[in-house]
């Protein structure tokens, strides 16, 4: 990856849908040789091109923070795989610490959050405790990755 591949992805990230004859003016290349280097990018999974919903706009008001603490190293697995199904689960990330788990999770309403959290997360085999925080707002939040360019 080289120095036209990182303008082309942050360029990308900023508006998915850019023509590539914007891109191609924006980064000094021939429109062919954009081309060729987005379906490069896409190909080797360095990319991924899609609607990023405003999740107050579909109804998905709440924003909250499950930390999860697994008992066994052996629940890790089942855990992984069962938290894959739940749609309302946006990012699951393996943490150190005293927890094993973050969750980020979006719902309609607290009501809602209650269910998710009573209902489907708690239910997993292997959780030992849990603690959710629910975020009031939310002066940044993004999808957009840094890249360097040197």
């Amino acid at each position: 990856m080289d120095d036209f591949d990182r303008k082309i992805i942050t360029l990308l990230q900023e508006d998915g849908r850019l023509a590539q004859t914007s891109i191609a003016a924006s980064v000094g290349l021939s429109v062919s040789a954009v081309n060729e280097r987005v379906r490069r990018l896409l190909d080797e999974e360095v990319i991924t091109i899609r609607a990023i919903a405003n999740p107050k706009a579909v109804g998905c008001e709440v924003l909250a923070f499950v930390m999860i603490l697994l008992g066994r190293p052996d629940d890790d697995a089942p855990f992984r795989s069962a938290i894959a199904k739940i749609p309302e689960v946006l990012e699951a990330h393996h943490v150190t610490g005293e927890w094993s788990y973050l969750l980020k999770v979006r719902t309609q309403s607290v009501a809602t959050l209650e269910t998710l959290l009573g209902r489907r997360i708690k239910a997993i085999p292997g959780i030992t405790r849990s603690l959710t925080s629910i975020a009031l707002s939310s002066p940044k939040e993004t999808t957009v990755v840094p890249v360097r360019v040197s």
